[in-house]
């Protein structure tokens, strides 16, 4: 499928989910991992029929999920923290906390610069360091983040209420844009040309590519 740029959030491909309550989304640079809450499972999916390819219980998964260093790393407990997960077994080898510990955590993805994450009440996206989870930046953004994601300078986060996608600059710390999303929108990634949501009524995953990512001087 050839790469298009949308402006107005038009869905250019959808993807089956086997589960009822999606949560994380992220991909490994081959397949998506999807977590689904309800279910206590994690689930690698073929990026072009959505079949599930791998299956592990994660009882404990609660919120977004990224692929740091060659592990998974799902949000989920009670406070909220980081689970490492063996993509190979589904063990789960650790947990990095989020301090401080709380339940406001709710997006994460791997970035060039660390690992970023998006939080409720109020509302910020932070870029953590990975070893040691210390917070090296810390902006306000609207709305009520759900997922995360980054992709050309930009992060890109669902927000569940509203139902649209945000997206702000990393450099200036302000949006760039708003797209309207296809029902209300849970975990995000991006494989390298489109970004995807996990549309929670539809149970699907959607993939949009906002225009913003080919502006003059995106990273």
């Amino acid at each position: 499928m050839t790469a298009q740029h949308t402006d107005d959030g038009s869905v250019m491909a959808s993807l089956p989910t086997p589960g009822t309550y999606l949560c994380g989304l992220t991909w490994d640079g081959t397949r998506f991992w999807h977590s689904d809450q309800r279910a206590g499972e994690l689930y690698a999916l073929d990026p072009d029929t959505g079949a599930v390819v791998r299956r592990f219980a994660c009882r404990s998964a609660r919120a977004d999920l990224t692929h740091v260093e060659g592990r998974l790393c799902q949000v989920g407990m009670r406070p909220k923290r980081l689970l490492l997960v063996d993509p190979d077994t589904g063990e789960v080898t650790g947990h990095k906390a989020v301090r401080p510990s709380n339940g406001r955590l709710c997006g994460t993805e791997a970035g060039p610069e660390g690992v970023w994450m998006c939080l409720r009440r109020p509302p910020v996206v932070q870029l953590r360091d990975f070893a040691t989870m210390t917070v090296l930046r810390e902006f306000p953004v609207e709305g009520n983040p759900s997922g995360l994601t980054y992709a050309h300078g930009i992060v890109f986060y669902s927000d569940f209420e509203q139902r649209v996608i945000r997206g702000y600059d990393v450099r200036t710390e302000r949006g760039v844009v708003t797209l309207p999303a296809a029902g209300n929108p849970t975990g995000m990634t991006w494989d390298g040309r489109l970004l995807w949501y996990c549309d929670f009524p539809g149970r699907a995953l959607r993939a949009i590519r906002p225009a913003v990512l080919d502006r003059e001087g995106a990273a």
